[in-house]
């Protein structure tokens, strides 16, 4: 099922960093070795042409493919090896790890202390943190709005969670372990595996959120087969957000598969992310190289 709800604000942001995407999408998929994980179609990017099923497997050649038969597309130079070779400067890589909607939060990555938060309600009446930061809020109730017009219903579950209510939720699984018979460090080593320590969850970002729909409440894998879920996979990127844990990508984000879970990081990179194929951990450690002075080929 196709579903067709972009608005005319959207379109208007993304063809506004439209040049942007060309010279960031073409490059960033040249790194060799990343790992290339996709939502459950090819993202859609303004007067990209179609490209065939075979390509998705090969994400880097697609994304030159399309980005050179776009107007004031970059020229890729290629590499003595005869690889296409990142035109991306350190600066302009740089710039994009600074932005603070890429922000990467894990239990290797910590979210720094002095991280701004401001936030806004967007959740549903049953929601147990009904906020977002104010621009992921508002970009959230700009896709719900397109949604409903598609007939599909989609609502925040949970958002922002503030570091010390982490705290309390890690030390409460923490103290039911130690109930058990384990040692501290064991403890906390397993209470890690369901609940991030305090810094350590996007939700504490307040750029995470957990979706649902009423045809399925639950926050599991089921929320799949949901038409709200295939409305997002078609639809989420235009508003900023993108389905951060995607299948068989756990040994990188170190996260099972969650297709309730949904990061706002901004249009513009948004279709980054989907159209380079990378999940958001590859996707940084690439722009990392850049940023250092590394000449990335793939």
């Amino acid at each position: 099922m196709r579903f067709s709800g972009s608005s005319s604000a959207a379109q208007h942001h993304k063809h506004h960093h439209a040049r942007r995407l060309l010279c960031l999408t073409a490059l960033l998929c040249f790194a060799a070795g990343g790992t290339a994980y996709a939502c459950t179609r090819k993202a859609a990017v303004p007067q990209l042409p179609e490209l065939p099923a075979e390509s998705l497997e090969q994400p880097a050649e697609s994304l030159v493919q399309a980005a050179s038969a776009l107007p004031d597309a970059p020229v890729q130079q290629p590499a003595e090896n005869g690889a296409q070779q990142s035109t991306l400067t350190a600066a302009q890589a740089q710039a994009i790890l600074d932005d603070p909607r890429m922000i990467l939060v894990s239990r290797a990555h910590k979210m720094p202390e002095d991280y701004p938060i401001e936030t806004k309600e967007c959740g549903s009446a049953t929601a147990i943190n009904k906020t977002l930061q104010t621009e992921a809020a508002d970009a959230f109730l700009a896709m719900q709005a397109a949604a409903a017009k598609d007939g599909v219903d989609v609502r925040m579950q949970s958002g922002y969670r503030s570091v010390s209510y982490q705290k309390k939720l890690y030390d409460n699984k923490t103290q039911y372990y130690r109930n058990k018979g384990l040692s501290e460090a064991a403890a906390r080593e397993k209470a890690a595996t369901i609940v991030n320590p305090p810094g350590c969850s996007e939700h504490n970002c307040g750029l995470a959120a957990d979706l649902n729909s009423p045809e399925h409440t639950t926050l599991d894998t089921g929320f799949a087969d949901t038409a709200a879920f295939r409305w997002l996979c078609e639809n989420a990127e235009q508003y900023g957000f993108i389905l951060r844990y995607p299948k068989e990508a756990e040994s990188v984000t170190g996260i099972t598969y969650e297709p309730w879970h949904w990061r706002y990081v901004g249009a513009e990179n948004a279709a980054l992310l989907n159209q380079s194929g990378l999940c958001l951990e590859d996707a940084v450690a690439v722009l990392q190289r850049i940023a250092a002075g590394e000449t990335v080929t793939g």
